[in-house]
């Protein structure tokens, strides 16, 4: 085999095993890593902060070195072997051997795995090559990557191989693993790409666990029910609950009656708010973003067949990227406390089956709801605020008395409910 042949083969590898290296180094290296380095005022960082501000260019000029190279010295092995062996098809098994070989281990793994190791050091020394290079080939490579768009399936032409969401995904989980941020940051940008797969049904609050006041009862008994309940923003129904007709805010009500105290007897009618109505089926994120541009906190969701479906708020938005918002004083309950010999709090997930069972029986069952804060919503025909009190009936006849106490949480669900037999000292009733 030609000696000659072999020695430009070698340069050109060691130039593709730079290419390389430039690329995974420049992969690595942010725009404000680059800028933070220009501060540190090292020698040949303005270049870098200048290759880092435009990416796409010097990671393509890399990328079209790095092939070229490869694809050279690929063809000056295989002449040199068609040379050096009488078979053609000797020769060939050999070149694409050694070729496969050296491009694995000389160009695709060791390279990278410097570049990934020392990125800034790499991208650095790589600006002091890309810079002029760039120049010289001036409109070659965004040409080769126009004609690539081109032939590359999808809408219009990109500037160059842009990451894909999955790739993405992929480099946050690296960040975290490699302590570069905190586990609940990257939950929280996944959250965001998350987002924009959302429906608004999946966020919003639904109707039977609205909280609601009819738009012929008083301000008064609305302030009273915005204080009891512990919600700031009630919705106002018309002929059903499912004809809203506005919003009502505690802080309306609260100016009407500081201003004059008889406005108390007034319709809750004359204190609400325009209600703003979107289908179940609208984007969370494109919600959040009209929210904001129309400063609104709050909008009533609507099904398919025009009825209501719940509510949803800013807040309720929020939550899916950033985790539930809870009060500070929320804390874990135990499912059951034992006040006295027949009393107990319980919480309102707990089941219907383990409350029969704290009363002696083998089996409490019921076909519409599960668990005990179910149990209460359905004896009292509607969603629970603390303090509201209901009988139900055990199937051996007794009778309990089901009073909801503090709520808790952004939305004041109905934390824990006070559970004694008829004939105990009743507890206040709504």
């Amino acid at each position: 085999m030609s000696a000659p042949l072999l020695i430009g083969a070698v340069l050109l590898v060691v130039v593709a095993w730079l290419a390389a290296c430039a690329e995974a180094g420049l992969a690595r290296v942010s725009s404000f890593r680059a800028e933070e380095a220009v501060r540190s005022g090292r020698r040949g960082n303005a270049k870098l902060a200048r290759v880092a501000g435009d990416p796409t260019r010097y990671l393509n000029v890399a990328l079209l070195v790095r092939v070229a190279c490869e694809m050279a010295s690929a063809s000056l092995v295989t002449y040199a072997c068609v040379k050096g062996f009488d078979q053609t098809w000797a020769a060939l098994v050999v070149a694409i051997a050694v070729m496969v070989l050296v491009s694995y281990v000389a160009v695709g793994v060791s390279p990278r795995t410097i570049g990934r190791q020392h990125p800034l050091n790499t991208a650095t020394a790589a600006a002091y090559v890309l810079v002029p290079l760039a120049k010289i080939m001036g409109p070659i490579p965004p040409l080769l990557i126009l004609i690539g768009n081109a032939l590359t399936p999808g809408k219009g032409f990109r500037r160059g191989p842009f990451a894909s969401e999955a790739e993405l995904r992929a480099l946050v989980d690296l960040a975290e693993k490699e302590s570069l941020i905190e586990d609940e940051e990257r939950r929280m940008v996944h959250s965001v790409f998350e987002l924009g797969d959302t429906l608004v049904r999946e966020v919003m609050v639904p109707r039977t666990d609205l909280v609601v006041i009819e738009r012929f009862k008083t301000i008064r008994q609305a302030l009273t029910l915005a204080l009891r309940s512990g919600f700031s923003r009630i919705p106002v129904t018309g002929e059903s609950e499912d004809d809203v007709v506005g919003i009502v805010y505690l802080k309306d009500l609260a100016r009407k009656t500081h201003i004059s105290r008889d406005a108390e007897s007034e319709l809750v009618s004359t204190a609400m708010r325009p209600a703003s109505f979107v289908p179940d089926t609208k984007n969370a994120g494109d919600l959040l973003r009209e929210m904001q541009q129309q400063r609104s906190h709050v909008a009533v969701v609507v099904d398919e067949y025009g009825g209501t479906a719940g509510i949803v708020t800013i807040e309720d938005i929020l939550e899916e990227i950033v985790g539930e918002i809870t009060d500070e004083y929320d804390r874990e309950l135990p499912p059951v406390e034992k006040l006295d010999s027949d009393r107990y709090r319980v919480t309102a997930r707990l089941d219907i089956g383990d409350l029969g069972e704290l009363y002696g029986l083998d089996a409490f069952d019921d076909e519409d709801v599960e668990t005990v804060g179910g149990l209460l919503a359905k004896a009292l025909g509607r969603v629970p605020i603390a303090d509201a009190s209901a009988v139900v009936s055990l199937p051996d006849g007794r009778e309990l008395r089901l009073t909801a106490e503090s709520s808790a949480g952004r939305r004041n669900k109905i934390v824990t409910v006070l559970v004694e037999p008829i004939g105990a000292p009743p507890a206040e009733e709504e």
